[in-house]
């Protein structure tokens, strides 16, 4: 979130300073907000100040809207810790960690079913935005050089997505100068198909986006069928128009839900995926994957080579310097659970999910849009005659400390506002009852609220003079 610069002048002087009632025994003077105090103090008081302020924001434990991870077991938070002061671009001085980055990619590759005999090739984000942006910039180059091989112009790129996509697929388009062409939803479909797909393909098109868990419903496109599609179109038109999977959400949990469900390098198109570790890969915010089917898929144009940090070493990253701690946290995680203890653990969330929906269901109030099928995310809105929408639940509940986001979704389908529960690991069946009651409550004091006022017809107009 972008930051403005305060007019110090503009702001009052209780506004300009923090509140130090409770360490006056050390300081004598007020402390400015948006400037450097003049003197030093002590840690004691800062990290007071600091985690005063911190606690005005909302418990982790309770955030639904949030995909990602708000619990680690205390040893993997132990071992982050451990590892913060590691710069992870810094290989000539931390070569282990690059071992266990290695490791990492390639146990995620084999979990997304790299074929055998081809050398897929990754490296870790700070998230999937990034993940994104680096895989798309690798179609584009692809298409690029092609272009330029087969003697064609290659100024007017363009990519195909569903409006269903997270917003950094937009960004993208927007700072690479690639024409988005957006797939948009309805009323009725809530994800891309083929056929829409099929429309809007050219040989100018760099990539086609498929989303394994979108934000805004937790349902997923259909990229087998997408594939499929595109295969017929390479072998009809001569167009090879890669897949990137963004698996964001649910790259961590269909490989032990639904092993069998093919959405990724079983598929002949996909060439590239994106994962986040901070979400399903259960780490701490700050790590993202992303994974190339084969070193044939990234451009050697946009691996850099640097020798300033001890000796040569290869770059392909948005991001420079950034802390090992995720990584560790990753390896720790695959380590720790293994595949039995993956699947244990996603197919319980998944189960909690579906429990959570079947009770929301089962109150009367809701339609359901998604019942976690694929991922534990639980989509719903209200039925028709209420005189309050998801907007005011929304509200409502924040009072009783729940997060959970009320939103519209994106254009042709913006009559449609939601209500979405993320279920994340750390959410039992019994904080499901507590969330379950809450809700109830919140609707109860809702609708006393709309009985009680006044109908326009009878309100009497009181003039001020």
């Amino acid at each position: 979130m972008l930051s403005k610069k305060k007019n110090l002048e503009e702001l009052k002087g209780h506004e300009k300073c923090l509140n130090t009632v409770f360490a006056t025994k050390y300081i004598e003077e007020e402390i400015p907000k948006y400037e450097l105090p003049e003197e030093m103090m002590p840690a004691d008081v800062a990290y007071t100040l600091v985690k005063e302020e911190m606690n005005m924001d909302n418990n982790p434990s309770k955030n639904l809207a949030t995909f990602v991870t708000t619990y680690m077991e205390p040893l993997a938070e132990k071992l982050l810790k451990e590892n913060l002061n590691k710069n992870f671009i810094d290989h000539p001085e931390y070569p282990q960690t690059e071992v266990v980055h290695e490791r990492c990619v390639n146990i995620i590759s084999r979990l997304f079913n790299a074929p055998h005999g081809e050398d897929a090739i990754g490296t870790a984000t700070v998230g999937s935005s990034e993940a994104i942006m680096l895989g798309l910039l690798a179609h584009k180059w692809n298409w690029k050089n092609r272009k330029i091989r087969e003697g064609k112009p290659y100024d007017k790129p363009n990519i195909v997505f569903g409006a269903d996509v997270h917003v950094c697929w937009d960004k993208f388009a927007k700072y690479f100068d690639v024409e988005s062409r957006i797939i948009p939803l309805t009323s009725d479909r809530f994800v891309i198909d083929a056929s829409s797909v099929e429309k809007v393909i050219d040989e100018n098109t760099i990539c086609v986006g498929c989303v394994l868990g979108t934000t805004f419903t937790g349902q997923s496109d259909p990229v087998k069928e997408i594939n499929d599609l595109l295969v017929r179109v390479k072998e009809e038109r001569g167009l090879d128009i890669p897949i990137h999977v963004d698996a964001a959400s649910g790259g961590f949990v269909l490989p032990f839900t639904d092993p069998d469900y093919k959405w990724d390098f079983r598929l002949e198109q996909v060439k590239s995926i994106n994962v986040s570790g901070h979400k399903y890969g259960l780490v701490y915010a700050g790590l993202g994957w992303l994974i190339f089917r084969n070193s044939d898929s990234l451009p050697p144009e946009l691996i850099f080579n640097v020798d300033y940090l001890g000796k040569t070493q290869s770059t392909y990253t948005l991001n420079f310097s950034r802390s090992s701690a995720q990584i560790y946290g990753q390896y720790y995680n695959f380590l720790r659970f293994g595949r039995k203890g993956y699947t244990s653990i996603m197919k319980n969330t998944l189960e909690t999910a579906r429990y959570l929906s079947s009770k929301l269901e089962g109150t009367g109030y809701f339609s359901i849009l998604s019942v976690a099928d694929l991922l534990p995310i639980v989509a719903l809105k209200f039925k028709q005659g209420l005189n309050f929408n998801e907007y005011d639940l929304a509200d409502e509940l924040r009072k009783r400390g729940w997060v959970i986001p009320a939103y519209r979704l994106p254009p042709n389908a913006e009559d449609i506002s939601l209500f979405r529960v993320v279920v994340k690991p750390n959410f039992s069946r019994e904080m499901a009852d507590i969330l379950t009651q809450d809700i109830k409550n919140a609707i109860d004091r809702l609708s006393k609220k709309d009985s009680m006022k006044i109908p326009t017809s009878n309100r009497k107009t009181t003039y001020m003079t």
